[in-house]
């Protein structure tokens, strides 16, 4: 079997696994990504070089949302569905 080289994740699934790590419980929650902004001159060879902008990702994380779409999540769904899968999981299990 060929080895795993990348996991992807929707935006979803990465508010769906911070809105869990950081223990919400309720509202809209979204992605956010803080942005810098750098500048070099870049190229080839000599006579190549031209000015570029470098924009690395410095943060990501969570932001209050007052509308859903594709990059919140409602922390009270996500909430109820980890009792149901935990209450679930107990009955499984006979406790």
């Amino acid at each position: 079997m060929a080895e795993t080289k990348q996991i992807m994740f929707t935006y979803k699934e990465l508010a769906e696994m911070m809105v869990r790590r950081a223990g919400l419980e309720e509202g809209l929650w979204g992605i956010v990504v803080r942005f810098g902004i750098s500048a070099a001159n870049v190229g080839q060879s000599p006579e190549d070089i031209l000015p570029a902008a470098i924009v690395p990702v410095l943060e990501i994380g969570l932001q209050r949302a007052d509308e859903p779409s594709r990059l919140t999540v409602d922390a009270a769904e996500l909430t109820k569905s980890s009792r149901t899968e935990a209450r679930g999981a107990r009955a499984a299990r006979g406790n």
